[in-house]
């Protein structure tokens, strides 16, 4: 199975990525997580801290300075510049490297080819996309079955929310909309009246998601029982079944 998370820059995308990928491997399906993201800090969301995060997307400039072996597939990529993360998670930067256009396959390579490439198979590949709808919108149809939007109940948010969806659609995927940091029926009736076309999952508000994010852990580790964290593990749990 192949999922994407996609929305507005700050609506909440890797909070829900690392924690539904940490679900997902709980549950003994090996995952792969991509970190799409311009600022890439899924690392730091699946538990990895911030230091080796930062390692780890520094794998990505080494490789156009010469200090890194390259690697022409991407299952290579995936087992020379990830690391595991905690759960098993395995995890490796895929954002857009400085020279896109280079004849070398690892330092030219795209977030959406890498998704393209990579064989779900018995795993789950997660991708964590970068805001807004630029890499939706590259893909071809048939290459992701689950698109989970992420909005939170502003404007901005939802707008951006009703671009991805539209993508994802064209795509032929399965879309789940993630309605994020909801402190009440106003909210969820917000999102719904744009977006209602489309399951609707709810993430309530947790200020201890925010806590964790302030100090750099993940949300699982930092409060597992928070209202929050428990709502994005029972989609992860939700999304392994569905598999």
């Amino acid at each position: 199975m192949k999922i994407v998370v996609a929305g507005k820059g700050g609506a909440g995308k890797t909070t829900v990525s690392g924690t539904v990928a940490r679900a997902l491997a709980r549950q003994g399906r090996p995952v792969v997580a991509l970190d799409a993201d311009v600022n890439p800090m899924l690392g730091v969301t699946l538990g990895l801290g911030i230091d080796a995060t930062e390692d780890l997307a520094a794998v990505r400039q080494a490789l156009m300075e010469g200090e890194h072996e390259h690697e022409p597939t991407v299952e290579g990529m995936v087992e020379s510049f990830g690391v595991d993360a905690p759960d098993g998670v395995r995890v490796v930067v895929a954002s857009r490297m400085d020279r896109p256009d280079s004849g070398c396959a690892c330092c030219g390579v795209s977030p959406d080819r890498m998704l393209k490439e990579l064989d779900a198979g018995d795993r789950t590949v997660l991708g964590d996309l970068e805001a807004g709808v630029g890499v939706l919108t590259r893909m071809e149809p048939g290459n992701v079955d689950v698109v989970l939007v992420v909005t939170n109940p502003t404007v901005k948010s939802i707008e951006v929310a009703r671009r991805a969806v539209e993508s994802a659609v064209a795509r032929d995927s399965r879309v789940l909309i993630v309605a994020n940091r909801v402190a009440g029926d106003d909210d969820v009736d917000a999102i719904a009246a744009a977006l209602g076309d489309h399951e609707i999952v709810v993430i309530p508000e947790d200020p201890a998601i925010a806590r964790a994010d302030a100090e750099g852990l993940a949300p699982l580790d930092f409060h597992a029982e928070g209202p929050g964290v428990r709502a994005l593990v029972a989609l992860g749990d939700r999304l392994h079944a569905s598999a």
